[in-house]
């Protein structure tokens, strides 16, 4: 499979199992999972999700474990926050104020995740051990994957 196949593939795994689900935390566990399978050179797949004013907290990954906390002024999750924009990193040594969550990580790209008010809920983080392993074309791919979770949380369930 050539990378669109497997962002097609995760695409509709992904589709399929948030259609109509109330629950945003199953819903980025479900999308981790299918794409650290999918995502040949994924080293660690998940969210980080907003919890405070300017705040991510990591969320539902797959990996070693994760920085717990992100300011939106630090590392490439805190730039896509802060900017709402992903970000794509050939080599996160060279970008200023990295944070090594992973010390054997070498690039990385970063998608903000909306929900359908275009409010900024989360970012999806991969990093890989592979120097330059995301391109735009990972980031298109990506942009519209987290797409169809922004109706989950639209739909949180109350306690």
């Amino acid at each position: 499979m050539n990378k669109i196949d497997h962002y097609r593939e995760a695409e509709t795994r992904i589709g399929a199992l948030v259609r109509g689900l109330e629950d945003p935390v199953a819903a980025m566990a479900s999308a981790a999972s299918v794409l650290h399978e999918l995502v040949p050179a994924a080293s660690w797949t998940g969210f980080y999700r907003v919890v405070a004013p300017r705040m991510l907290r990591v969320g539902p990954y797959q990996g070693p474990v994760g920085c717990l906390e992100i300011p939106f002024d630090q590392g490439v999750c805190g730039a896509a926050a802060r900017l709402e924009q992903s970000q794509v990193v050939e080599d996160v040594h060279s970008f200023e104020g990295h944070i090594a969550c992973d010390a054997l990580a070498r690039s990385e790209v970063v998608v903000p995740v909306f929900d359908s008010q275009h409010t900024l809920v989360a970012v999806l983080d991969i990093d890989s051990h592979e120097p330059a392993a995301f391109d735009d074309t990972d980031r298109k791919e990506l942009e519209r994957i987290v797409e169809l979770l922004s109706p989950c949380f639209d739909r949180q369930s109350q306690p």
